[in-house]
């Protein structure tokens, strides 16, 4: 090996007695925070109020989360959780599958909106803004954690994960990167929505973008992580939920175009009136 990038950091950033505040769940925190702060201004710009946002941030983030870790552990080997069922909640063990906050926050929104009668297409694009910014500082956390791993490789930008703490099953050999590819994949979905969010004006839209965007990057980061099994047709799990995500993201996209249509917001007074 020529050279090699040595992560010697703690997953866990502070004790406090039985207390652990770790990095993974600093940077979901942030993440959050930071999303949804980048994504307001597009809210705003199209009649939302930040009441309104916040009347479906609480139980996007709880849905988001409960969707993310459950679809992490049906497709891990159920016999850990089954013997020990706590663990399924075990978040700081490391293990989101994002495409499973992803479908759990699409339906979390779908009822909110309908409950609050709020515009359903406008704030799932909003929430593709967040979820692109978010994702980004989750990243962070994972490389911290060694959790998710590409193979061993000599290239110069490999990771050793030198903290004994780290999930990483060596902590002397360097890995490929995969968490840094998923960053660098997450910066150019954000650019290209901030590109188009103000270029398109059909609801939905850039909620089909990020879609497209965001199964085109796992089905090809997956190629170099080498930490999931193959599960059939020579690919892995996100693999093959980002080509089903993908085709389903194409019939919403044409559905989205022949509407094209911008949806009435919800006033202060309906809301009141629903309350």
């Amino acid at each position: 090996m020529i050279a090699a990038i040595v992560v010697n950091i703690s997953p866990v950033l502070l004790q406090l007695g039985p207390i652990a505040v770790r990095w993974y769940g600093l940077m979901y925190v942030v993440g959050i925070v930071v999303g949804i702060q980048v994504a307001m201004p597009y809210t705003r710009a199209r009649g939302i109020t930040d009441d309104q946002v916040w009347n479906v941030v609480g139980p996007c983030i709880v849905g988001g989360l409960l969707g993310g870790r459950l679809f992490y552990v049906v497709q891990q080997p159920l016999g850990p959780f089954l013997a020990q069922p706590w663990r399924i909640f075990a978040t700081w063990e490391g293990g989101m599958a994002f495409f499973g906050a992803i479908g759990a926050v699409i339906l979390t929104l779908a009822i909110v909106c309908w409950r609050e009668h709020l515009p359903y297409w406008t704030l799932v694009d909003g929430a593709a803004i967040f979820a692109a910014v978010g994702q980004f500082f989750g990243r962070f956390g994972n490389l911290v954690n060694g959790d998710i791993l590409g193979a061993p490789t000599n290239l110069p930008w490999g990771v050793i994960y030198a903290n004994p703490n780290s999930f990483a099953p060596s902590h002397t050999i360097a890995y490929q990167p995969a968490p840094v590819y998923e960053m660098v994949c997450d910066l150019i979905l954000i650019g290209t929505l901030f590109f188009l969010k103000d270029r398109i004006k059909s609801p939905g839209i850039l909620t089909t973008i990020y879609l497209i965007g965001y199964s085109i990057t796992q089905f090809l980061v997956f190629f170099l992580r080498d930490s999931e099994p193959i599960v059939g047709f020579g690919l892995k799990q996100a693999q093959l939920t980002s080509i089903v995500v993908f085709v389903l993201a194409l019939g919403l996209g044409y559905w989205r175009l022949r509407a094209g249509k911008v949806e009435p917001v919800a006033t202060t007074s309906q809301l009141t009136d629903t309350a």
